[in-house]
């Protein structure tokens, strides 16, 4: 059963339109739902997030923007700390067009961005100014939390890039190594040629990644792999084989065998699980739909 986070157990006052709150770190966590809208944001560690039965592999600088009727869990975290940003768009008092700063309504868009690491400092500092004022009931209170929200929103919508582009960020070697793995997990990362391309340092840049992240690059790099393969083989027909070479396997058995110490499940029985609970959820709606309830 899918758990509902209600408003009064994370907001101070009925008027506050913003609440901030900070997993440090972050405890696996099952499938839920809230009555209000959420802005989660990584700074460090691993794990993963399954957003609407999609699995994100997590990490520093992941941006995700989370609907009230979303469900999302944590899972396999690993030192995961993250902010959690909740907020009313009912309660908002300024006049705004939220739509255009926060990618809420438009099914196009994705809900999952990076942040670059220029965007993550002043976000950082925007989000300590909101811990502060979004505690307090006095009416100045709830007018800068709601203004400092707005601030926060630019600060995401500026520094924010899509994991799938193919532009770089203009942001640190960070930001542009995590650009480069998540356009294409499933191609070879010839990390010597990066580094040379952009004059970095390959030995410090297999430090910070580690620090930030709690993984080496090839470590993040199968996992993010086994994330597109557990994706697709949920939401794609294809043949496994074909599934293991779009996400950098060339040996289909090896894939295999990864597979199944990751989930503990093999590939086939990992999309035989979701066959099912689709076909159970189709017999649902078309029970429903006929008038019949099938409690």
């Amino acid at each position: 059963m899918t758990l509902i986070l209600t408003r009064e157990d994370y907001f101070p006052s009925p008027g506050m339109p913003v609440a901030v709150v900070d997993r440090s770190p972050q405890p696996s966590f099952p499938p839920h739902r809230h009555q209000f809208s959420e802005i989660v944001l990584v700074w460090r560690g691993n794990g993963q997030h399954v957003l609407n039965d999609r699995p994100w592999l997590v990490t520093c600088g992941d941006l995700f923007y989370i609907k009230d009727q979303d469900c999302h869990s944590y899972d396999s975290v690993n030192d995961l700390v993250l902010d959690n940003i909740l907020y009313c768009p009912d309660r908002f008092k300024l006049e705004l067009d939220w739509s255009q700063l926060l990618p809420l309504h438009d099914d196009k868009q994705s809900a999952h961005w990076r942040l670059t690491t220029r965007g993550m400092a002043l976000a950082r500092s925007v989000i300590k100014q909101l811990v502060q004022e979004c505690r307090k009931n006095d009416l100045l209170s709830l007018q800068l939390t709601e203004a400092l929200f707005l601030q926060l929103a630019l600060v995401l919508r500026r520094h924010r890039y899509a994991i799938d582009s193919l532009r770089l960020p203009e942001g640190e070697q960070l930001d542009l190594l995590m650009a480069v793995i998540q356009a294409n997990p499933g191609q070879p990362l010839d990390l010597a040629s990066f580094c040379q391309r952009h004059h970095l340092s390959e030995r410090a840049l297999k430090q910070l990644f580690r620090q930030q992240t709690g993984m080496t690059i090839g470590h993040y790099v199968r996992q993010l792999q086994l994330c597109q393969a557990r994706h697709l083989l949920r939401s794609r027909d294809g043949l496994i084989g074909e599934i293991a070479a779009r996400c950098g396997f060339d040996d289909s058995n090896y894939f295999s065998v990864v597979f199944t110490r990751q989930t503990g499940m093999t590939p086939t029985e990992w999309r035989q699980r979701f066959i099912g609970a689709t076909q159970t959820k189709t017999e649902k709606r078309r029970l429903m739909a006929s008038g019949r309830s099938s409690d």
